[in-house]
């Protein structure tokens, strides 16, 4: 949550994976894959894990609209 632009991020499968949700609005694409690269480099350089940890960036953007 450092990161500008992330709203939320989990670590599901028992750690093995984090899930990143970032805002469409100020994330690109590219920052996006950005981030995933930085973060699990961060990941890799300041912690301590057996296997490896998958990191996944979601930039999501919704429109809905109503038919009456």
């Amino acid at each position: 949550l450092s990161y500008d632009g992330v709203g939320s991020a989990y670590a599901i499968q028992a750690g093995r994976e984090l899930r990143v949700l970032v805002e469409a609005e100020k994330v690109s694409d590219q920052r996006a894959e950005e981030l995933s690269f930085t973060i699990s480099q961060r990941i890799q350089t300041e912690m301590t894990y057996p296997g490896q940890v998958k990191v996944t960036v979601i930039r999501e953007k919704r429109a809905v609209n109503y038919a009456k």
